[in-house]
């Protein structure tokens, strides 16, 4: 069956179509993928992994079907909080100086 991996930086995205078996867990597929070897950042033991926006809580246990995307996800480099706390600020003097 088909299925895609996917990771993305701030500067690109790569998804990869790749055929995996019957029954192949979102894992499996990564390693499958070989994109593992393109981004050496990427560890599938510890990574967190998901479905179409869902994150796996076990991605070893979670079996696939056809067509589904596997997004491998990075750690959030901001606080969401604070740099929404930011944008209303900067936002909030933007209409104070008009």
């Amino acid at each position: 069956m088909l299925v895609e991996v996917a990771f993305a930086l701030p500067t690109e995205q790569k998804i990869i179509s790749v055929n995996v078996p019957d029954e192949c867990s979102a894992y499996e597929a990564v390693i499958k993928s070989g994109i593992v070897e393109l981004y050496p950042e990427i560890d599938p033991e510890t990574t967190p992994m998901g479905v179409w926006a869902k994150v796996l809580k076990n991605p070893k246990e979670t079996l696939l079907r056809e067509g589904q995307r596997v997004e491998i996800y990075r750690p959030l480099i901001a606080d969401p909080k604070e740099a929404r706390a930011k944008r209303a600020a900067k936002m909030k003097a933007k209409k104070e100086a008009e």
